[in-house]
Protein backbone atom coordinates (compact mmCIF):
# COMPACT_ATOMS: atom_id res chain seq x y z
CA UNK A 1 0.00 0.00 0.00
CA UNK A 2 2.72 2.23 0.75
CA UNK A 3 4.16 1.51 -2.69
CA UNK A 4 1.34 1.53 -5.15
CA UNK A 5 0.22 4.02 -7.63
CA UNK A 6 -3.54 4.89 -6.53
CA UNK A 7 -6.75 6.34 -8.25
CA UNK A 8 -7.93 9.45 -6.66
CA UNK A 9 -9.92 10.72 -9.37
CA UNK A 10 -10.17 11.16 -13.12
CA UNK A 11 -6.62 11.95 -14.34
CA UNK A 12 -5.02 11.80 -10.94
CA UNK A 13 -3.24 9.36 -9.33
CA UNK A 14 -1.63 8.68 -5.74
CA UNK A 15 2.02 7.70 -5.95
CA UNK A 16 5.52 7.80 -3.96
CA UNK A 17 7.63 10.81 -4.99
CA UNK A 18 10.84 10.10 -6.77
CA UNK A 19 13.48 12.61 -7.26
CA UNK A 20 12.78 12.57 -11.07
CA UNK A 21 9.57 14.49 -9.82
CA UNK A 22 11.96 17.80 -9.26
CA UNK A 23 11.17 19.47 -12.41
CA UNK A 24 7.49 18.79 -12.21
CA UNK A 25 7.42 19.94 -8.11
CA UNK A 26 9.29 22.99 -9.22
CA UNK A 27 6.96 24.16 -12.33
CA UNK A 28 3.88 23.39 -9.62
CA UNK A 29 5.24 25.00 -6.72
CA UNK A 30 5.63 28.32 -9.12
CA UNK A 31 2.55 28.35 -9.99
CA UNK A 32 0.97 28.20 -6.87
CA UNK A 33 3.44 30.10 -5.08
CA UNK A 34 1.17 33.34 -5.02
CA UNK A 35 -1.86 31.06 -4.18
CA UNK A 36 -0.38 28.93 -0.96
CA UNK A 37 1.88 31.81 0.04
CA UNK A 38 -0.12 32.65 3.49
CA UNK A 39 -0.11 29.39 4.28
CA UNK A 40 3.83 28.41 3.36
CA UNK A 41 6.78 29.53 4.93
CA UNK A 42 9.00 32.04 3.20
CA UNK A 43 11.28 30.31 0.87
CA UNK A 44 14.58 31.18 -1.23
CA UNK A 45 14.30 31.74 -4.69
CA UNK A 46 16.47 28.41 -5.14
CA UNK A 47 13.34 26.33 -3.85
CA UNK A 48 11.70 26.84 -6.36
CA UNK A 49 13.85 25.30 -9.01
CA UNK A 50 14.47 22.08 -10.12
CA UNK A 51 17.64 22.01 -8.38
CA UNK A 52 16.05 23.44 -5.36
CA UNK A 53 13.50 20.39 -5.59
CA UNK A 54 16.15 17.94 -6.02
CA UNK A 55 17.69 18.99 -3.13
CA UNK A 56 14.45 18.73 -1.56
CA UNK A 57 13.23 15.65 -2.47
CA UNK A 58 16.78 14.25 -1.92
CA UNK A 59 16.27 14.63 2.22
CA UNK A 60 12.93 13.14 1.97
CA UNK A 61 13.67 10.51 0.26
CA UNK A 62 16.32 9.70 2.66
CA UNK A 63 14.20 10.26 5.37
CA UNK A 64 12.12 7.69 3.92
CA UNK A 65 14.82 5.51 3.74
CA UNK A 66 15.48 5.67 6.81
CA UNK A 67 11.91 5.14 8.08
CA UNK A 68 11.05 8.71 8.93
CA UNK A 69 9.06 10.33 6.09
CA UNK A 70 7.06 8.97 3.36
CA UNK A 71 6.50 11.40 0.60
CA UNK A 72 3.48 10.84 -2.48
CA UNK A 73 2.54 13.05 -5.45
CA UNK A 74 -0.39 13.54 -6.95
CA UNK A 75 -0.12 13.34 -10.55
CA UNK A 76 -1.56 13.48 -13.76
CA UNK A 77 -2.42 11.46 -16.57
CA UNK A 78 1.20 13.08 -18.39
CA UNK A 79 2.87 12.24 -14.99
CA UNK A 80 3.12 15.85 -14.02
CA UNK A 81 3.03 16.96 -10.38
CA UNK A 82 -0.81 18.62 -8.86
CA UNK A 83 0.08 17.84 -5.19
CA UNK A 84 1.93 16.43 -2.58
CA UNK A 85 1.18 14.38 0.52
CA UNK A 86 3.41 13.55 3.06
CA UNK A 87 3.85 12.07 6.12
CA UNK A 88 7.02 12.95 8.12
CA UNK A 89 8.37 12.68 11.54
CA UNK A 90 7.05 8.99 11.97
CA UNK A 91 7.78 8.16 15.25
CA UNK A 92 7.34 4.31 15.98
CA UNK A 93 7.45 2.21 19.39
CA UNK A 94 4.18 3.27 21.76
CA UNK A 95 3.57 6.36 20.07
CA UNK A 96 3.14 5.30 16.59
CA UNK A 97 2.93 8.84 15.12
CA UNK A 98 3.38 11.03 12.30
CA UNK A 99 2.52 14.69 10.86
CA UNK A 100 1.25 15.34 7.79
CA UNK A 101 1.70 17.77 5.37
CA UNK A 102 -0.06 18.46 2.01
CA UNK A 103 -0.87 20.95 -0.90
CA UNK A 104 -2.47 20.55 -4.33
CA UNK A 105 -1.99 22.59 -7.43
CA UNK A 106 -3.87 26.28 -7.54
CA UNK A 107 -5.06 24.71 -10.97
CA UNK A 108 -6.79 21.50 -8.88
CA UNK A 109 -7.78 23.00 -5.57
CA UNK A 110 -11.16 22.89 -4.57
CA UNK A 111 -12.02 19.64 -6.59
CA UNK A 112 -11.80 17.19 -3.39
CA UNK A 113 -8.09 15.90 -4.27
CA UNK A 114 -7.16 16.47 -0.90
CA UNK A 115 -9.67 15.25 0.83
CA UNK A 116 -9.29 11.93 -1.32
CA UNK A 117 -5.75 11.78 -0.89
CA UNK A 118 -5.51 12.96 2.83
CA UNK A 119 -8.02 9.90 3.37
CA UNK A 120 -5.65 7.25 1.19
CA UNK A 121 -2.08 8.87 3.30
CA UNK A 122 -4.24 7.57 6.55
CA UNK A 123 -5.38 4.02 5.27
CA UNK A 124 -1.44 3.61 4.39
CA UNK A 125 -0.21 4.91 7.19
CA UNK A 126 -2.65 2.51 9.13
CA UNK A 127 -2.28 -0.81 6.99
CA UNK A 128 1.52 -0.03 5.57
CA UNK A 129 3.18 1.43 8.81
CA UNK A 130 1.10 0.48 11.61
CA UNK A 131 0.49 4.02 12.77
CA UNK A 132 -1.92 4.64 14.98
CA UNK A 133 -2.20 8.46 15.21
CA UNK A 134 -1.35 10.71 12.06
CA UNK A 135 -1.89 15.08 13.38
CA UNK A 136 -2.04 18.03 11.05
CA UNK A 137 -1.63 21.64 11.45
CA UNK A 138 -3.38 24.43 9.70
CA UNK A 139 -2.93 28.69 9.97
CA UNK A 140 -6.04 29.62 11.69
CA UNK A 141 -7.74 31.39 9.07
CA UNK A 142 -7.01 28.29 6.23
CA UNK A 143 -10.46 26.96 6.03
CA UNK A 144 -10.40 25.05 2.79
CA UNK A 145 -7.71 22.33 5.12
CA UNK A 146 -9.43 22.37 8.10
CA UNK A 147 -12.42 21.35 5.95
CA UNK A 148 -10.10 18.77 4.08
CA UNK A 149 -9.29 17.27 7.58
CA UNK A 150 -12.52 17.00 8.93
CA UNK A 151 -14.05 15.30 5.57
CA UNK A 152 -11.23 13.13 5.91
CA UNK A 153 -11.74 11.67 9.24
CA UNK A 154 -9.89 14.20 11.42
CA UNK A 155 -11.33 15.84 14.88
CA UNK A 156 -9.66 19.01 15.99
CA UNK A 157 -7.60 18.91 19.22
CA UNK A 158 -6.47 22.81 20.09
CA UNK A 159 -5.10 25.62 19.13
CA UNK A 160 -1.14 25.48 19.03
CA UNK A 161 -0.14 30.00 19.48
CA UNK A 162 2.95 31.17 17.37
CA UNK A 163 3.16 27.21 16.09
CA UNK A 164 5.41 27.82 13.08
CA UNK A 165 6.75 30.66 10.67
CA UNK A 166 4.55 31.56 8.10
CA UNK A 167 4.08 33.93 5.14
CA UNK A 168 7.04 35.82 7.30
CA UNK A 169 5.68 35.72 11.24
CA UNK A 170 4.61 32.79 13.57
CA UNK A 171 1.31 31.86 13.38
CA UNK A 172 -1.33 30.06 15.60
CA UNK A 173 -2.42 27.20 14.44
CA UNK A 174 -5.49 24.47 14.73
CA UNK A 175 -4.25 20.90 15.60
CA UNK A 176 -5.66 17.97 14.14
CA UNK A 177 -5.60 14.10 14.67
CA UNK A 178 -6.87 11.36 12.90
CA UNK A 179 -7.30 7.97 15.06
CA UNK A 180 -5.89 5.33 12.82
CA UNK A 181 -6.99 2.41 15.20
CA UNK A 182 -7.21 1.01 18.85
CA UNK A 183 -4.94 -1.86 18.62
CA UNK A 184 -1.46 -2.59 20.39
CA UNK A 185 1.40 -1.22 18.46
CA UNK A 186 2.79 -3.57 15.66
CA UNK A 187 6.53 -4.41 15.77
Amino acid sequence: MINDIRPLAAGVRLRPATLGDAGSFAEALTRSRAYMRRWEPVRPEAFYTPQGQAQRLAGLLADRDAGRAMPWVLADDEDRVVGAMTLASIERGPFRNARLGYWIDVERAGRGLATAAVGRVCEAARDGLGLHRVEAATVVDNTASQRVLTKAGFEQIGTAPRYLHIDGAWQDHRMFQRILHDGPPHS
